[in-house]
C-alpha cells in the first residue's frame, strides 16, 4: 500500500460540442491546450481547498505537448504558480499518461518526499485528426483534467498495486510520425503530410488487446489475490466503441465499470483522469471503495492501477 488520497479534483471541456450521430464529441474552437491544462490545474486546487503555494510538484501526464522544449508541466507552472519555484515535470505513456504519473506520484507521497502534487492531462487532439478516416476523426474529444494527490488521512488510502507492461510489436499501430527529430517541420511536403496527422490501425489494436490484456489481467489478481467481486468501480481508457468488448474478455461486467464513449468519445490522456472527476463529481466513489483504473495506449501499453479513495 502507497499511502495518499486524492485531495481535489478538476476538469475542463471545451464549450463547442459537435455531434456524430448518437455521438457527442468536444472539439475546441478558441480554447488552447494551455488554457484547457490551467482551468482543469485551477479547479482542481480549488476543489481540495487550497492554493498554488500548498503544491510542490507538478506533473503533466498528456499524450501530446503543446512543444517540444521546454516541458508542457513547466508552461503550466508559469500560468498558475505565480512565480514559485516548485519542481516540474513531464510523464508520458500516451493515452495512460495519468495512470503512469497517480502510479509514479504514489511513491513520492508515501516516502514524504513531496506532500501534495498537482497531476493534469490536457489534450488538443482535433488539429491532429484525418478528416478523411472517418474512425479516426469521429473518435476523439479535446479537454483537461487534473486532480491533487495528497497525503492520506488514514492508512487504508492509497494505491494498494498497480502493473504496466509494453508489446513494442504494436508500436506502430498508433502512431505519429512527423514533428519532431524523427521527422522534423522542416520536412513537411505535400507528399508526406499524412504521416504529420494521427494514425490508428483500429482492428490491429483490437486484436492485439484481445490477445495481450486477459492474461496481464490475471497476473495482476493473481499477484494480488484479488478478484473482480473486490473491485467496486473500474475506470477503464475511454478507447472506442469496442470497450465493452475488451470489458467482457477481461470478465468485467457491465455495471461494474464506466462507458460513457457515447457522450463523450476518446479524450486521449484526458479519458481516465476526466472520468475518476466525473464519478467523483457524481458521488459514485466512496470513501473506502476499490477504485481500479486501466487501459492501453499505444506502444503498445497498458496500465492497471488499483487504489482505495
Amino acid at each position: 500500500m502507497r499511502n495518499c488520497k486524492i485531495a481535489g479534483y478538476g476538469y475542463y471541456l471545451p464549450d463547442n460540442t459537435v455531434s456524430f450521430g448518437d455521438q457527442t464529441r468536444y472539439r475546441a474552437t478558441n480554447e488552447t491546450q494551455l488554457f484547457m491544462a490551467s482551468e482543469a490545474a485551477k479547479n482542481a486546487i480549488a476543489n481540495a481547498d487550497l492554493n498554488t503555494n500548498d503544491i510542490d510538484l507538478i506533473i503533466s501526464a498528456s499524450a501530446v505537448g503543446i512543444q517540444p522544449i521546454p516541458c508542457t508541466a513547466a508552461l503550466i507552472h508559469e500560468q498558475i504558480m505565480n512565480g514559485s519555484n516548485i519542481p516540474a515535470m513531464d510523464i508520458n505513456t500516451t493515452c495512460t499518461s495519468f495512470i503512469t504519473a497517480l502510479d509514479t506520484a504514489s511513491y513520492f507521497i508515501s516516502s514524504g518526499t513531496y506532500k501534495r502534487i498537482l497531476i493534469v492531462s490536457s489534450e488538443l487532439a482535433s488539429p491532429g485528426l484525418p478528416q478523411d478516416k472517418k474512425e479516426i476523426y469521429e473518435l476523439f474529444s479535446d479537454g483537461a483534467a487534473a486532480i491533487v494527490l495528497a497525503e492520506a488521512d488514514n492508512a487504508s488510502q492509497g494505491v494498494i498495486a498497480s502493473k504496466q507492461r509494453t508489446w513494442s510489436e504494436s508500436t506502430h499501430s498508433t502512431e505519429i510520425v512527423g514533428g519532431l527529430t524523427g521527422l522534423n517541420a522542416t520536412k513537411l511536403t505535400n507528399k508526406n503530410r499524412h504521416k504529420y496527422f494521427f494514425k490508428m490501425e483500429g482492428l490491429d489494436i483490437l486484436r492485439a488487446c484481445t490477445r495481450k490484456l486477459p492474461q496481464m489481467f490475471e497476473d495482476f489478481k493473481k499477484e494480488n489475490n484479488i478478484t473482480i467481486k473486490d473491485v467496486d468501480l473500474v475506470i477503464p481508457h475511454q478507447a472506442s466503441k469496442a470497450l465493452p468488448l475488451i470489458m467482457e474478455k477481461l470478465g468485467i461486467p457491465t455495471e461494474k465499470y464506466v462507458n460513457l464513449v457515447k457522450d463523450y468519445g476518446n479524450q486521449v490522456s484526458v479519458s481516465v483522469p476526466f472520468m475518476l472527476c466525473k464519478m467523483l463529481e457524481e458521488k459514485r466513489i466512496r470513501a473506502g471503495d476499490k477504485i481500479l483504473l486501466c487501459g492501453t495506449a499505444a506502444g503498445l501499453t497498458s496500465n492497471i492501477l488499483l487504489m482505495e479513495a
